[in-house]
C-alpha cells in the first residue's frame, strides 16, 4: 500500500479530475466536485496539505482506493 501524506488541495483537485470528477465551483476555502451518475459531491478544501483523514474519506467518497488514488497523482 502507497503511503499518503503531504498532498495539497490543488494536487487533490488534480487527481480527482483524472479520474472524471469535474469542478463546479467553490464554497469558501472548498471545491466543490461532482461525477455524471454519482449522487456525492467532493468537498475538498483548498489547504496547503490536507489531513490523512479527511483525505482518505474524500478517496472512499468518489468510490476509489488508496492505490488508485496513488496512481492517479
Amino acid at each position: 500500500m502507497g503511503r499518503l501524506g503531504n498532498i495539497s488541495g490543488k494536487e487533490a483537485v488534480k487527481a480527482f479530475q483524472k479520474a472524471g470528477w469535474q469542478p463546479i465551483g467553490q464554497l469558501g476555502s472548498h471545491v466543490v466536485m461532482v461525477k455524471p451518475g454519482i449522487r456525492v459531491n467532493l468537498s475538498i478544501p483548498q489547504h496547503k496539505e490536507l489531513s490523512i483523514g479527511t483525505l482518505r474519506a474524500l478517496i472512499r467518497n468518489a468510490g476509489l482506493t488508496v492505490e488508485q488514488f496513488l496512481k492517479l497523482l
